[in-house]
C-alpha cells in the first residue's frame, strides 16, 4: 500500500512537472516571438527614424530673410513622395510636394512667406514620406513617428 502511494505521488509529480515544463516552454516561446516582432518593427522603423523636417529662416544673398522647409534624410537610402502638409484657415488639405530626398542630404524648399511674420526660432513640421521599402510614414510636429497605411 505504501508502494502504491509512492507510485501515485511520483506519477502526480511527473504529470505536474510535464505540465509545468510545457507552460514554461510556451511562455518562453511567446516571449521570443514578442522580441522577434519588436526586432522586426525596429528594422522597419530604422530608416524612417532618421528623417526629420523643420521650418527655419535664412538670409538670402541680397540680405533679405526668407523662410524655408528643411527635410533631412540621415539614412543610407533615399526617401520618396515627400510631402509637408500645410495648415490652412479653411481646413482644406494642401501640402508642399518635395518628391525625393537623397540619402545623407538636406533639401530646402520655400515655405509660405506669411509664416515669416510669426517666425521666432526653427521648429519641427509634419512630414509624410515613403521609405525605400515603400512603407508610408508620418512624423508630426512633436516628432512622433507613425506608419500610415496605403490609401488603396
Amino acid at each position: 500500500m505504501a508502494d502504491d502511494w509512492v507510485t501515485a505521488a511520483a506519477d502526480i509529480f511527473s504529470a505536474v512537472g510535464t505540465v509545468g515544463a510545457f507552460v514554461i516552454g510556451f511562455v518562453l516561446l511567446r516571449g521570443e516571438h514578442r522580441r522577434e516582432a519588436d526586432r522586426a518593427e525596429d528594422e522597419r522603423r530604422a530608416q524612417a527614424a532618421r528623417i526629420s523636417a523643420w521650418v527655419e529662416a535664412y538670409r538670402k544673398p541680397d540680405g533679405g530673410r526668407e523662410i524655408a522647409f528643411h527635410i533631412h534624410n540621415a539614412s543610407d537610402m533615399p526617401i520618396y513622395e515627400v510631402e509637408v502638409p500645410l495648415p490652412t484657415a479653411s481646413n482644406e488639405e494642401q501640402s508642399e510636394f518635395i518628391g525625393l530626398v537623397p540619402p545623407g542630404q538636406t533639401v530646402r524648399r520655400a515655405a509660405p512667406t506669411e509664416w515669416l511674420r510669426s517666425y521666432v526660432d526653427p521648429e519641427p513640421v509634419q512630414i509624410e514620406f515613403l521609405d525605400s521599402a515603400g512603407r508610408r510614414w508620418t512624423r508630426d510636429e512633436q516628432g512622433k513617428l507613425a506608419r500610415t497605411e496605403p490609401d488603396d
